[in-house]
């Protein structure tokens, strides 16, 4: 189970930290990362962590977003920066275990693909 929280709504240029508490999942060799959806638009993924550590960023959002998990809490992060009009989405955590080629992970999220389990995600609004 994946549980999002920290969405809300925030100013043009601001920042917010999601959080995903994972449960009842249990794997040495996995990718948890996010992706959102923005009404009328595509699923977009965002980023993704695996478990060795490798970090994954979609164009759109790399230098802004950095995604981080502590282990011990079972908690993923997405620490998000100089947030935009188009942020503004529901963003839903993912897991799957084991990973594809990580080369493929985000476009395959994307389609819908490759995810054992995802949350019921977070509105995030971005305003003036």
């Amino acid at each position: 189970q994946l549980v999002e929280s920290g969405g809300g709504s925030v100013q043009f240029g601001g920042s917010m930290t999601l959080s995903c508490v994972i449960s009842g999942f249990n794997s040495d060799d996995y990718a948890i990362g996010w992706f959102r959806r923005a009404p009328g638009k595509e699923r977009e993924a965002l980023s993704a962590i695996t478990s060795g550590g490798t970090t994954l960023y979609s164009e759109s959002v790399k230098g802004r977003f950095t995604i981080s998990s502590d282990n011990a809490k079972k908690t993923m992060y997405l620490q998000m920066n100089n947030l935009q009009a188009e942020d503004t989405a529901v963003y839903y955590c993912a897991a799957v275990s084991p990973p594809p080629d990580l080369s493929k992970l985000l476009r395959l999220w994307e389609l819908g693909f490759a995810m054992d389990y995802w949350g019921q995600g977070t509105q995030v609004t971005v305003s003036s």
